[in-house]
């Protein structure tokens, strides 16, 4: 068997591999374990697991250490899966596990990401008394880092008698990997401190490391590490360095990086196109890519990636098929394993369906990541039942949905309100469990949007610990659905807690002090804006004028939106509106306002549903209700309730029910959940003395399940709002208040008692309830 084992080595291709095996059936030597067990091995590393497992079922009386070898291969294969039910059936076949059984399933437990079964393979590392061996431990602690338990990693790894690179290493990793960025780092400095020398690989982490964390002076700092340790530099090194630098907003030091690199590979080529496309720079990064193919150094599929994603954000749908016909013309990605979801995502932003089917046909067989990708692009796109139909035929396909595309789903249920679909992934990701951030985020966005907020509070209230994206979810969604002063409290409560405060809970929490009318603090949120040093965010700012507008200081609205270094088609719609509000409708200035709604076009905005409804408002208020209607009659687009409801209004100001009986047909036939809209039309019918036409319209908002919302008056007390509805006696000093006002009642009683006789113009025994008014008249 000797002689063969150079042969194995020889064997780069499958073809010769296959001729050897044939040589070895001939000589009877494949009933040899060694050469069996070589077999499995090469087999494997080719790709090809089928063949592996048929040599490993033909032989008669596997050993040990075959079992270990085909365990490894399907490990190498990605069959995680099939890798736990081989080492399920050696523990039923009472196979004797060696130190070189354990990684491999431990590895395969992390890549099915099934923890239990890691528990178990850790039980049985103790009791087969491989607890000590050092690459076992290394193992364990890497299975509960990749899955995401870092307290069981770390406890493993304290646990641990001798430490060497490779543990030091993995628990960076595992670190680094789960967020946890300054530890990471903190262990790097304990391992430099005790004297463990770390190697290339590790320095690439730490570099990783110093991008995520954005902190310009500790990549500085590292980068000088390197340099005092003479620690040899690679073009890898070079490549990581460059984006490193570029992470940590320092473009200028990246560009010098890359030019006095000596001898420029494709790596450093595509870390420079990936540190421009990084800070936004895609034309950038286009010149460098079309600098590099005017050198001799040929692009890889990485590259191409790349460069297919700055096409994708410029929108550059005809340079991206050359980038893709490049790529099938090199060969460079056959499979398109790599390049797949970046494909799926330059043709799906723009709404290229058939290219994208054509890709899933093509690659989603072998994975889930194309699925995850266009599941997640239809999202973004609004294309949300796609996206749920995509997540249908996934399963049906038989691919099992993880944390990603359970997200993204949840996602799209809740922006298209299919609340029962939503309900049944939440018990795929109980059953599962994906219990982890990303998917109960999604699950409290999805139950607000869906307007359930008890369950999505119910949700974050279990969650710990609470990440910002969570709380920003939840203000929102509290926000989102008229729970305006929780989200204020809530805002408060993420304040007290030193949490990094971002763009979207900004948002929620104004939008919350636009509802309420609170003024005060809304400026002191704005003021919390600035000091923050939140960079300019269109989202904000209009929110802020919104705000300021809506609780009566125009002026400051305006300046706001005068110091706004971009405005959309919101911002110009919401200070149009304010005006309307403020300045035109009602004011009554008339001319000012169509003055306002013809400049619109005047700045490329081609008028939208919302600045109808602001100049039918204005015009009905004034009592144009003709020009009103003729407004509207000339909208390239059906009116909806609100536009009705503004001229309805205006009917009933005027005493116009002529117009009302006249659009009677168009009205009923309006389809809204605004209760106010129906409220106002019954009315009008009433006053008009339509008593039939008000039992009709009464009659169905019952039938379609529509209340009247309770109106509500809001008291702001020094840094507090609170809100007061008809019959609301949930304050916690309501009978204290009715206390007094009864006290108050007796004492009122008690006076007019006292006045009443001296004072009085009739006779005492006249006097009723209802005249106590004429009691007061002093002579």
């Amino acid at each position: 068997m000797g002689l063969y084992m150079p042969l194995f080595k020889c064997s780069t291709t499958l073809r010769t591999l296959t001729q050897l095996h044939a040589h070895l059936l001939v000589t009877a030597l494949h009933k040899d374990a060694l050469a069996s067990t070589k077999l499995i091995e090469s087999y494997s590393q080719m790709g090809d697991l089928q063949a592996s497992k048929s040599i490993f079922r033909t032989f008669h009386s596997p050993d040990s250490f075959m079992w270990g070898m085909l365990l490894k291969s399907h490990v190498w294969s990605g069959s995680y899966e099939g890798a736990i039910n081989l080492y399920h059936q050696m523990f039923c076949q009472q196979i004797q596990f060696n130190a070189y059984t354990f990684p491999s399933v431990l590895r395969a437990c992390s890549g099915f990401g099934d923890l239990s079964v890691g528990e178990r393979v850790h039980g049985r590392v103790i009791k087969s008394g491989f607890d000590m061996d050092p690459v076992v431990e290394t193992s364990l602690l890497s299975m509960y880092g990749e899955l995401g338990y870092l307290d069981s990693a770390c406890k493993v790894f304290d646990e641990m008698p001798l430490r060497d690179l490779v543990s030091w290493s993995s628990i960076i990793s595992c670190n680094v990997g789960n967020g946890k960025i300054i530890e990471g780092l903190d262990t790097f400095r304990c391992m430099v401190s005790e004297g463990v020398a770390p190697d290339s690989v590790l320095i690439l982490t730490v570099a990783e490391a110093c991008g995520e964390l954005e902190v310009l002076r500790l990549a500085k700092s590292v980068h000088g590490y390197i340099l005092r340790m003479g620690i040899e530099s690679d073009r890898s090194f070079d490549s990581s360095l460059i984006f490193m630098y570029a992470k940590c907003g320092s473009l200028h030091s990246a560009e010098i990086l890359f030019e006095n690199v000596t001898h420029h590979c494709t790596s450093t080529w595509t870390a420079m196109i990936s540190s421009y496309n990084q800070g936004g720079y895609f034309q950038e990064a286009l010149a460098v890519f079309a600098s590099m193919r005017n050198t001799d150094v040929e692009p890889n599929s990485v590259t191409m990636m790349v460069i297919l994603r700055s096409c994708t954000n410029l929108g550059l749908l005809r340079e991206g098929k050359s980038v893709h016909c490049v790529v099938i013309k090199n060969e460079l990605d056959t499979n398109l394993d790599c390049l797949g979801p970046t494909l799926l995502e330059l043709y799906a932003g723009a709404a290229k369906h058939d290219h994208c089917e054509k890709i899933l046909h093509e690659v989603g067989g072998r994975g889930i990541v194309v699925w995850n990708t266009l599941i997640s692009v239809y999202a973004q796109k609004g294309l949300l039942k796609e996206a749920l139909v995509l997540f249908v035929r996934m399963q049906k396909q038989g691919l099992m949905p993880d944390s990603f595309s359970l997200a993204s789903s949840l996602s799209a249920s809740g922006n298209e309100g299919m609340f029962q679909l939503g309900l049944q992934i939440h018990g795929h990701v109980i059953k599962r469990p994906f219990m982890d951030e990303y998917v109960l985020n999604a699950l409290i966005d999805m139950y607000s949007k869906c307007g359930f907020v008890d369950l999505a509070y119910m949700i974050f209230d279990k969650m710990e610990p609470k990440g910002v994206v969570t709380w920003n979810s939840m203000i929102c969604g509290l926000s989102q659905n008229g729970y305006s002063t929780k989200a204020i409290s809530l805002f408060d409560l993420m304040y007290l807690t030193c949490l990094e405060i971002g763009d979207v809970a900004f948002v929620g929490v104004i939008q919350a002090c636009t509802h309420l009318g609170f003024l005060e603090k809304g400026k002191w949120i704005h003021h919390k804006v600035i000091t923050f040093g939140v960079r300019k965010d269109l989202y904000i700012e209009t929110a802020l004028v919104d705000m300021y507008a809506k609780c009566g200081d125009l002026q400051t609205a305006r300046r706001v939106f005068d110091n706004m270094s971009e405005r959309s088609l919101v911002s110009w719609s919401t200070l149009l509106s304010s005006y309307g509000v403020h300045a035109c409708s009602h004011a009554g200035c008339v001319k000012e306002g169509m003055l306002f709604f013809s400049s619109v076009r005047d700045f490329g905005i081609e008028p939208k549903i919302e600045h109808f409804a602001c100049i039918v408002d204005l015009l009905s208020r004034a009592g144009d209700l003709d020009g009103a209607y003729k407004i509207i009659k000339s909208m390239p687009f059906p009116a909806g309730a609100s536009i009705w409801g503004s001229l309805l209004n205006g009917c009933r100001i005027h005493q116009r029910l002529d117009i009302a009986k006249n659009i009677r047909s168009e009205l009923l036939n309006i389809q809204t959940d605004d209760t106010g809209y129906y409220t106002l039309l019954s009315n009008i019918y009433a006053e008009g003395g339509e008593w039939n036409e008000f039992r009709k319209v009464r009659s169905m908002m019952k039938c379609t399940g529509l209340k009247k919302v309770p109106a509500y008056s809001v008291l702001q007390l020094g840094k507090k709002a609170y809100r007061f509805g008809a019959g609301d006696a949930s304050h916690s000093q309501t009978k204290d208040t009715h206390r007094y006002i009864d006290n108050f009642q007796r004492f009122s009683q008690e006076e007019v008692n006292n006045v009443q006789p001296h004072c009085s113009l009739h006779d005492t025994s006249s006097y009723s309830e209802y005249n106590y008014s004429s009691s007061y008249s002093i002579v």
